[in-house]
């Protein structure tokens, strides 16, 4: 007999994908010009691309065309350690295992942690990848609220008790969070710490802008202050410091886990791009991080300042923002009249008009933040800004107009 179905297995149920990463097809099929405030990627000017054109001639030999070791090349470990150190976040290279990408560093963070039904926490609204792979492992998200410094910490042991059960992990992004652009707090990191202790949860400290500030003071990340936590997993990447092309990033945990994470990779990838990585070793070594995120920092604070400026002058009293430090994200709420628009249905017609973001129903599980959208001030000028701010409000009156226009309302 011949098979008509075909056997899925059961996690297939649980592939959700990402609204933001599909954005960059639906971009791509778009015929008219388009302000680009939906994809999270540095300025496409600010690339060191002539840098690693003139390494990669020097570095590009036979060699680096083999494969690496799953745990990483020895010379970008030893230009990473130097330069972790060299920024005040200090590590050992029993702690470190070089990923291809963030992204394959929250995948093995939920392979190594994540069981089906287990309870992991999440900032709400947060980062749509990080909750589609804890949902690809079968974990039950928890949303919890933020505000203005971040995860309200604070919260937690009530919204636990009442989940009945322990998290697993707590997920968070905590510098210049994505999508809101906040910054947890000093206190609140201690105290999720106190909590993840009391617990026995992993936290899973993703922080992809971390080295990305251009104003207020810098934070102690988890592993400064809790130096050695076997409860602490940190992701990184080069992707939004240098170009998310590399896909080169690393993980830095305790180190009874690396092994569990080379042989989780090994089933993966084998190792990460051996190019790239040497690559990157070469651009630490020569000094060029240092320089480079400086000249970003010169770039990325009058881009947000000017998305600021935009939206008071094209939305007034009609939006409100968050005010980040550092990344690539604003956090937009639509105000008054305006907040009947879902930002879920205006995307059509912002794009349409020549605009595009992510709304805020896709950052949140649960579908919450119809009112919100995340814009990203990075990799636009801030004519562009200016621009693509000035066609959202119109796509926002359009979208009004049809409201009120509309009987069944």
């Amino acid at each position: 007999m011949i098979a008509t179905t075909i056997p899925w297995a059961l996690r297939t149920d649980k592939l959700v994908g990402s609204v933001i990463d599909s954005s960059t097809s639906l971009l791509a099929a778009q015929k008219h010009d388009i302000v680009r405030f939906a994809m999270g990627s540095p300025a496409a000017e600010t690339v060191p691309a002539a840098a690693f054109s003139e390494i990669a001639s020097k570095v590009m030999t036979a060699d680096a065309m083999d494969y690496a070791a799953t745990e990483g090349d020895p010379g970008l470990l030893e230009s990473l350690l130097g330069y972790l150190g060299s920024v005040g976040e200090p590590t050992s290279e029993d702690r470190l295992v070089i990923t291809s990408g963030g992204m394959q560093g929250l995948d093995l963070a939920c392979k190594l942690f994540v069981d089906p039904g287990d309870l992991v926490i999440v900032e709400s609204p947060t980062y749509t990848n990080g909750t589609a792979t804890v949902l690809s492992y079968g974990g039950d998200v928890l949303e919890a609220p933020m505000d203005s410094d971040g995860l309200i910490v604070e919260a937690l042991p009530e919204l636990v008790e009442q989940a009945g059960r322990l998290p697993k992990m707590i997920y968070v992004i905590p510098n210049f969070q994505n999508p809101s652009g906040t910054t947890m707090s000093q206190a609140r990191r201690s105290l999720l710490l106190e909590l993840a202790h009391r617990w026995g949860s992993v936290i899973l400290d993703d922080d992809p802008y971390g080295l990305l500030r251009f104003e207020g003071e810098h934070i102690p990340s988890f592993n400064a202050l809790s130096p050695d936590d076997p409860l602490v997993f940190s992701v990184r990447t080069f992707s939004k410091m240098i170009a998310p092309g590399l896909r080169v990033g690393w993980v830095d945990a305790a180190p009874e886990a690396r092994q569990l994470l080379i042989n989780a990779k090994q089933a993966m990838d084998t190792c990460t791009n051996l190019p790239n990585q040497r690559m990157i070793a070469e651009f630490i070594r020569r000094g060029h991080l240092d320089t480079h995120l400086q000249s970003l920092a010169a770039v990325y604070r009058p881009r947000k300042i000017a998305m600021q400026r935009s939206l008071e002058k094209y939305f007034g009293d009609r939006i409100e923002t968050t005010d980040p430090e550092g990344g690539f994200f604003l956090w937009a709420t639509l105000r008054g009249d305006a907040a009947a628009v879902s930002t879920q249905d205006l995307f059509e017609i912002a794009l349409a008009e020549g605009v595009a973001y992510i709304p805020g129903p896709a950052l949140s599980v649960g579908g919450k933040f119809h009112d919100s959208l995340r814009l990203c001030f990075a990799s636009s000028t801030p004519e562009r800004i200016d621009e693509g701010v000035k066609r959202l409000a119109a796509a926002v009156d359009r979208a009004s107009t049809m409201l009120s226009s509309d009987p069944t309302r």
